[in-house]
């Protein structure tokens, strides 16, 4: 490519930072190939930066302009940040009210500064950081939990120890005051967990998808019952294991590399704490009636789980949307997310009857950006660890969770519900004690 087309590519993406800057007007810059480095408002302070490593990135993503390409070229480092997260940028948009702006770009003006690249030959990335398999779920015959489940928790109990709590609590933290570390969040969080159950010495309580064990041996110690926990992470499963050793719970803990269908026995208290977004809605019928079956006669079945926004249609809830495919495809393959409406719907007609509802909103979004915030200082063990591309998905995946419930676009609740509404429900009067 000879130096003239060299500077009418560079002159075009020029033009399209300028387009992009007139209607965002945010602090923060777009860095290109040449090394220049142009503003995207028009009081660029701070050290936030895009990076964009050449022309056929840009040509690549005219003619592909989907979700997945731009992760694959992000993951491979052909597009990037750097002075910041994801998360900066991002309020930056919501504080300002810039989400919509874009639509009032030039569309003649927008053709102009992209035709040229229209002609470049397209940088392709590998595209090999995804989920090989079905990453819907959706066909039962397919269906594989195990293959979904070590897809995301394999990667490394060292890894998840980078950027989870020191009991490697991989769930929702709750934050009786916002400037909260995370050690004392998450266990507030399993404390509240342990008082919603209304957990007693002596009792059985059955955790499904108990990941390393955090709630299982906190509610051994502290509440005297003895825990069952299952998993279908092996790494996780041994993680467990050695920390029920190590604590000396070997009476009181049992751990199993088991599905959630496989379970016998009989439980007083139940929970599932981010585990019901991996079963998928088809089968949450025999999920509710599973646990239903294992749950003894007044025993209590704590659900907390991430819940979509409502649908409008039974078809508008079949549809995956593009940051659901890519969710899928580099995260959560076989995951899908139900609505709260439905999952209290799906309780009552198991035989449950719902008693406490909570939203958790905001100590979700709070929670995936510390877990961010804490990864992005570890990025050189997590490259050593998982690889650059894992990595850099990673970081803009707990970036993304972290605005997309800052703006409500997802939700996260705690279902309490007792196994049936033909006793009195083995509950106080109100829910005081809960938040002394």
């Amino acid at each position: 490519m000879g130096s003239a087309n060299d500077e009418r590519l560079l002159a075009a993406a020029r033009q399209l930072v300028h387009l992009l800057a007139e209607r965002l007007d945010v602090d923060a810059s777009v860095r290109l190939w040449d090394g220049s480095r142009l503003p995207l408002g028009r009081d660029v302070r701070g050290a936030f930066t895009f990076t964009i490593s050449g022309p056929g990135v840009i040509g690549s993503l005219v003619r592909r302009p989907t979700l997945d390409n731009i992760i694959s070229h992000y993951a491979e480092g052909r597009l990037g940040f750097e002075g910041g997260t994801l998360i900066d940028f991002g309020s930056q948009l919501s504080r300002r009210g810039r989400s919509a702006t874009l639509k009032g770009i030039s569309k003649l003006e927008l053709l102009k500064a992209l035709w040229p690249f229209f002609f470049v030959p397209a940088d392709k990335p590998s595209d090999t950081h995804g989920f090989s398999g079905d990453i819907t779920g959706r066909s039962q015959r397919r269906r594989d939990n195990k293959a979904y489940v070590q897809f995301h928790y394999d990667l490394s109990n060292e890894f998840y120890a980078l950027f989870l709590d020191p009991q490697m609590v991989y769930s929702c933290a709750y934050f009786t005051d916002w400037q909260n570390d995370l050690a004392t969040a998450q266990r507030d969080k399993l404390e509240m967990i342990c008082r919603k159950l209304r957990l007693k010495p002596g009792e059985r309580l059955l955790d499904i998808g108990c990941g390393w064990g955090g709630l299982v041996c906190y509610a051994a110690q502290n509440y005297g019952v003895t825990a069952h926990g299952i998993t279908l992470s092996e790494q996780q499963l041994a993680y467990a294991q050695e920390k029920v050793k190590r604590l000396g719970l070997e009476k009181r803990v049992t751990l199993e590399l088991k599905d959630y269908t496989s379970v016998e026995g009989v439980y007083d208290k139940i929970a599932s704490i981010g585990m019901y977004e991996h079963i998928g809605r088809a089968n949450i019928p025999r999920y509710m009636a599973k646990v239903q079956s294992l749950l003894a006669p007044n025993g209590l079945f704590l659900n907390h789980a991430i819940s979509r926004r409502a649908p409008k249609s039974s078809w508008r809830g079949r549809r995956m949307r593009p940051e659901q495919r890519a969710l899928a495809k580099y995260i959560f393959p076989g995951g899908e997310l139900d609505d709260i409406g439905h999952t209290i719907m799906a309780m009552e007609r198991a035989g449950f009857e719902v008693h406490d509802v909570e939203g958790w909103r905001l100590h979700y979004a709070r929670t995936c950006q510390l877990w961010c915030e804490r990864l992005t200082a570890a990025r050189e063990q997590a490259v050593r660890s998982v690889g650059e591309e894992k990595y850099r998905i990673w970081v803009a995946y707990l970036a993304a969770v972290s605005l997309t419930f800052a703006r409500g676009g997802a939700r996260i609740f705690q279902t309490l519900a007792s196994k049936t509404a033909k006793r009195p429900p083995p509950l106080p009067p109100t829910r005081a004690d809960l938040y002394r």
